[in-house]
């Protein structure tokens, strides 16, 4: 994995000292070395973590004639087929690292390139023929890409703080980016937490020249018509997902030139990626957890019981309230936006561990549930359409408690509570009723909004979302609009950001997720819902394909999805100081997103009984956190946490006389 950025200037040349400055804010995410080239109107930056071919694949890398060069954060696993077609086709590689393969397949394919490539990217692309830069993002989002416009230019990178490195560009909060995340979770792309600062939405690819900006998706989340989905036999289905989600693992896992490690979180998911791991490729595996101090959270059973099955060499963590509090400022400093919850900061943790275990790249469980059915949401909105059916119902309305029984306080110990809330928004011919009560519980967060923010927002952030959805999708089942709705919010927004590729690039760590293999979404997506989710068992066919592999305590284990202590963790005795610093009413005044008086009573609140906290105070006090922790690292202050310069050695390219030499 690598940290890159540029700079299109339709002008002078760029600022070689402004390039290093980018590259130096991205040091985390590729420390092994440095480079950039300026061409004319035009820099790329890169900052490297060797995972393949760590001689040859310095980067900007270029073609034969020094035409095309890139920029490429990622990896693309089917690389070594992709090079031999291109060596089919007269195309002649000098290294063996997969970036060139980008370059080449760019000059034979063009856009089309993008939908031959089975990876996780983030790329641009110097095109010196056409003066033109390309950008692309993978399928789902894995890995981030920001970028700017001016009125004359454009400045990408894969972190906003790079691109605040330029002291022109003015930091500021957006609030429709807030009031989508006081929604959603996370902000939707194009947009971000930041005003002026947009994202390259997930499957897209843009070109900025003489014409000026595009973007278009080179792929869409799409699912078949309702009923007529292609494979119905279950036994078939089973065999078909085992066999892609094998070779999405074995490719994961086996292509690269360094270790590589796998998650254990005690679940499904990682349990089946780790036996997958365990039994068809032959190269040990060292497989990493995070536990809790608080048993309400803690899966280190599960966890111990399947390292033990696979006979692996087991590390794990065991992450503490305080730790949490400790090292909240670096999770918001990497995720670069609010969150509604401390789970970001164990996993942060946990790479942590990973690298001083040695190891670059871990395989993870991430996008199961998205793309197979997992999340209670699903579980949810079928209850509440088995409700619709009949409101008026005595016994269907008791359905809800059905629900979260892993939970303390789960529906059946407040039945009145859970009958209001899942009841609510109970039309089935919504394309977003699955996701209602949770958009407008986590909605109420906006009534802490200081006035003048609250009258910026959109009155509502859902309908413009809605809008968006295929018009196909009315032909849906149910579970696939919810599936949508999920791959276009959560998943790229919050599971593969705030929790995924950020807390994993904080310490230098490459993630990897099979459930997100091309082949595996599009199988996954073709399937009729009932082999997803049957009645209220989540992910069954998954279950079915791997029951050999899994044992029974985790296999039919009832869903638990991954938590972490949230407001309990900053008020406990001996809090760190930043807590009342970032809570004070000066600094809350100073940021101006929050009603000061709001936040003291909550504050107050907090002090007092934040472990007897609900769900709406849990999100309304991280809310308040992690936004003024986020004022104070971009706003009130120039980022400023890093290297003063770019990791070494740094290469410097010279386009003139081709060649590269060490600065």
């Amino acid at each position: 994995m690598c940290g890159i950025c540029g700079i299109v200037t339709g002008g002078p040349a760029p600022d070689p000292a402004l390039v290093e400055a980018m590259m130096a804010q991205l040091a985390h995410r590729g420390p092994d070395g440095s480079g950039y080239l300026v061409d004319g109107e035009a820099a790329l930056g890169h900052t490297r973590l060797a995972i393949i071919d760590a001689p040859g694949g310095t980067q900007p890398l270029s073609n034969e004639d020094h035409s095309v060069w890139v920029t490429f954060n990622g990896e693309i696993f089917n690389y070594v087929e992709l090079r031999t077609a291109l060596r089919k086709r007269g195309h002649r590689f000098r290294t063996e690292s997969d970036t060139e393969v980008i370059v080449h397949a760019w000059e034979e394919w063009a856009e089309d390139a993008f939908n031959r490539f089975n990876g996780q990217w983030a790329i641009g692309i110097w095109d010196r023929r056409a003066h033109r830069l390309v950008l692309s993002r993978d399928r789902l989002g894995v890995r981030p890409l920001y970028y700017r416009l001016a009125a004359r230019g454009i400045s990408f990178a894969s972190e906003v703080k790079a691109i605040f490195a330029d002291p022109q560009v003015p930091r500021e909060l957006d609030p429709v980016g807030l009031g989508q995340i006081l929604t959603f979770w996370s902000t939707v792309a194009p947009r971000t937490a930041f005003r002026g600062i947009e994202q390259l939405p997930p499957g897209h690819v843009a070109t900025y020249d003489a014409a000026g900006f595009r973007s278009q998706p080179y792929w869409r989340i799409t699912f078949p018509a309702r009923g007529e989905e292609p494979g119905q036999d279950l036994a078939e289905n089973a065999a078909g997902l085992r066999a892609r989600l094998i070779e999405a693992t074995r490719l994961r896992f086996e292509r690269s030139d360094v270790p590589v490690g796998a998650y254990l979180s005690g679940g499904l998911d990682s349990s089946v990626t780790a036996a997958a791991i365990r039994s068809f490729t032959t190269v040990p595996l060292d497989t990493f957890s995070l536990r809790f101090t608080d048993a309400e959270f803690d899966e280190g059973g599960y966890q111990r019981l399947m390292a033990q099955r696979l006979g692996t060499r087991h590390q794990e963590i065991e992450v503490s309230t305080r730790q949490i509090a400790d090292v909240f400022p670096d999770v918001v400093w990497h995720a670069e936006t609010p969150v509604l919850r401390s789970a970001p900061a164990p996993l942060f943790l946990l790479s942590r561990l990973v690298r001083q275990s040695g190891y670059k790249v871990v395989v993870t469980g991430e996008g199961a549930d998205e793309v197979l059915g997992g999340y209670d949401i699903y579980r949810e909105a079928r209850v509440r359409a088995f409700w619709s059916r009949d409101p008026g119902s005595a016994q269907r309305d008791r359905a809800a408690e059905l629900l979260y029984p892993w939970l303390e306080r789960n529906p059946s110990k407040a039945p009145a509570f859970a009958r209001g809330f899942f009841g609510m928004s109970l039309d089935t011919a919504d394309p977003a009723m699955s996701h209602r009560p949770r958009w407008s519980s986590t909605a109420v967060l906006r009534s802490m909004l200081a006035s003048g923010l609250r009258a910026e927002l959109d009155a509502d952030a859902a309908p413009s979302l809605i809008a968006r959805m295929p018009p196909e999708s009315s032909s849906w089942d149910p579970l696939a609009r919810a599936q949508w709705l999920e791959m276009t919010t959560l998943l790229p927004g919050y599971i593969l950001a705030s929790q995924g590729d950020r807390m994993l690039m904080a310490n230098s760590v490459e993630g990897r997720f099979p459930f997100l293999d091309p082949e595996v979404v599009a199988f996954a997506s073709a399937l009729p819902a009932r082999h997803k989710l049957f009645g209220l068992d989540e992910k069954f066919l998954l279950k079915q394909a791997f029951a050999d592999l899994v044992p029974e305590e985790i296999l039919y284990r009832p869903k638990q999805p991954y938590r972490a202590p949230d407001a309990a963790s900053f008020f406990a005795p001996g809090s760190p100081d930043w807590i009342d610093e970032v809570l004070s009413p000066s600094a809350v005044l100073a940021a101006a997103v929050f009603d000061p008086r709001q936040v003291a009573g909550l504050t107050q609140k907090a002090r007092e009984r934040s472990d007897r906290f609900g769900n709406t105070d849990n999100m309304r006090m991280l809310a308040i956190l992690s936004t003024q922790l986020l004022h104070r690292q971009f706003i009130a202050e120039p980022p400023a946490r890093v290297a003063a310069s770019p990791p070494g050695p740094v290469h410097v390219v010279n386009t003139a006389i081709s060649e590269r030499q060490e600065a």
